[in-house]
């Protein structure tokens, strides 16, 4: 297994750490080329909902780069809810947008 594929093993509160650098580095970015924050701050995902879309992508990249099919992606993602019990409220409700878009 190369580093790659070996999950990180991080905790809540590093990942959340990560994914808050993470987002005030696109927020420095956007605001130096311009843009006001009031116009873009809606559109960034939360810190608890990059948290997730991070777990997933490694779920993703742990199995070979093959992305989930729906019914996979909605066990991913509730696997992250019940290893992370303190991200099942933003797990639910980013199911709960992914099926309202896709209905």
């Amino acid at each position: 297994m190369s580093d790659r594929d070996r999950p990180r093993g991080a905790s809540l509160e590093v990942l959340r750490a990560e994914a808050h650098d993470e987002l005030q580095t696109v927020i420095l970015a956007r605001c130096r080329d311009g843009e006001d924050p009031w116009d873009f701050m809606t559109e960034l995902p939360t810190v608890d909902e990059l948290v997730v879309w991070m777990l997933r992508a490694e779920s993703i990249r742990a199995d070979h780069d093959r992305l989930p099919s729906p019914a996979r992606n909605y066990r991913v993602l509730r696997q992250i809810a019940l290893d992370h019990p303190a991200l099942t409220t933003t797990v639910w409700r980013m199911l709960g947008d992914l099926e309202r878009d896709a209905g």
